[in-house]
């Protein structure tokens, strides 16, 4: 079957940090309706607004693309491209609800010569064999017959503004050659043609498992590294310093993993080598030591403060899941306040990003969004490398301690931001 891409209409499903920049981008060379089952968000895009501050507001002002909540609004597309979360549960099994109902309604509205895209990060196999199916019991259609499916890896990185959507490469695949070529032209004008045709469509789904569980492993071997230096009395961050002079080298910081890629995309590849009769011993030994290292945090510090003052105060600086932006999805730092708390200490948490509505109902904790000005601390955490913090100055940060009296109060710099500050001697001043 061939394709015209100029007269094909298409239409987005899930309007979140992946959806939006595509759609915004794809709009650009054609008709593009974007939809989402989130009423409040699609009426936020409507009025101009990405809560995900990701795309600027003069930007979804003068955008061609289309907005809507209403099934009916994609009906008439010729390509639908699905972006929608793909979790893990509370056992760490991958979560393919949204997915499926998604694909469920997509189902009901497909016609044939339709060409059916995910981007979604899942195992190998889920387009085709779990995916497929659902669409040909919806529509009464053939799955690579009336149908084509196709598969194209997210990459984006919330917060980057330089490898966003139109400034990476991307992995296309599908069922029929057709289908494919037309995901190459479809992806290619919107990035100069920079496009990588994958074998076949488990192999991108394979492609983009395997991306994020690299990344992973090798933040796991810098934090089990960082342990076994903590213990020697030494700075993981000089040591990496050292290390990293050598040409070959791979500079990898520790710290907290989460969000949902990094934190998530490891354990769809081990369900997928688990299903085969694989055991995965490096990626899962991975993930169990970056699970832990919230804890491992809380734990030190801990140390550190040791014996507790009665009423000890720490501040947290930093909530999101990853720097300059508001997304607290998968945040590693709720297990340092969790743990925090299980010790008995008092907890404020400082994000500038982070929306406080969003932290409380994920999460049932409140958020400051004003650094305190009457309330000073025992301890402060550095979680989260937001510009706010980085630009801080020594006075900035002890004005945030409870100094004299015989205090010794605690900055514990987890992201090595203020290695270079120079603090009084009566501040201990700790880092991994």
């Amino acid at each position: 079957m061939s394709y015209d891409l100029k007269s094909m209409k298409i239409a987005v499903v899930g309007l979140g940090y992946v959806g939006m920049p595509l759609a915004v981008a794809l709009a650009k060379y054609g008709p593009v309706t974007g939809y989402d089952v989130n009423k409040t968000r699609v009426k936020d895009l409507k009025d101009g607004w990405d809560s995900n501050r990701e795309i600027r507001q003069n930007v979804l002002r003068t955008t061609s693309c289309k907005f809507t909540d209403d099934l009916d609004d994609i009906k008439d597309a010729d390509i639908y491209i699905v972006t929608v979360p793909t979790p893990i549960d509370e056992h760490n099994e991958p979560d393919l609800a949204i997915v499926e109902a998604a694909t469920k309604s997509i189902g009901s509205l497909i016609d044939k010569g339709n060409i059916i895209i995910y981007e979604s990060t899942v195992y190998p196999g889920v387009t085709e064999d779990i995916c497929g199916p659902i669409l040909e019991a919806e529509s009464g259609l053939k799955s690579g017959k009336d149908f084509a499916l196709g598969y194209s890896p997210e990459r984006i990185n919330p917060g980057d503004e330089e490898h966003t959507v139109e400034n990476i490469t991307k992995v296309v695949a599908a069922q029929t050659e057709d289908a494919a070529n037309l995901l190459v032209e479809l992806y290619g004008q919107m990035n100069g043609g920079n496009i990588f045709k994958a074998k076949n469509i488990k192999t991108a789904e394979a492609s983009k498992a395997i991306e994020n569980a690299q990344r992973d492993i090798n933040i796991a071997f810098i934090n089990e590294v960082t342990m076994l230096l903590n213990k020697m009395g030494l700075s993981s961050y000089d040591v990496i310093e050292a290390a990293g002079t050598k040409w070959n080298f791979l500079k990898f910081s520790p710290g907290l993993v989460g969000g949902h890629c990094i934190g998530v995309d490891p354990y769809y590849l081990a369900k997928s080598a688990l299903d085969i009769g694989h055991q995965p011993e490096v990626i899962l030994a991975g993930r169990k030591i970056n699970d832990g290292m919230g804890t491992y945090v809380a734990e030190r510090i801990n140390r550190h403060l040791s014996p507790k003052a009665e009423n000890t105060d720490i501040l947290i600086l930093g909530f999101t899941f990853k720097e300059n932006i508001n997304d607290i999805r998968n945040t590693k730092v709720i297990d340092i306040y969790n743990k925090f708390k299980e010790l008995g200490y008092n907890i404020d948490v400082h994000d500038p990003h982070a929306i406080p509505e969003d932290v409380e109902k994920e999460y049932g904790m409140k958020a400051l969004t004003a650094l305190p000005q009457d309330k000073k601390y025992d301890c402060v955490t550095l979680a989260v490398n937001h510009k706010i913090y980085t630009e801080m100055n020594p006075q900035n940060i002890t004005s945030l301690l409870k100094t004299g009296n015989g205090n010794s109060p605690v900055i514990y710099d987890i992201k090595g931001a203020w290695r270079e500050l120079e603090f009084p001697d009566t501040i201990s001043y700790e880092t991994m």
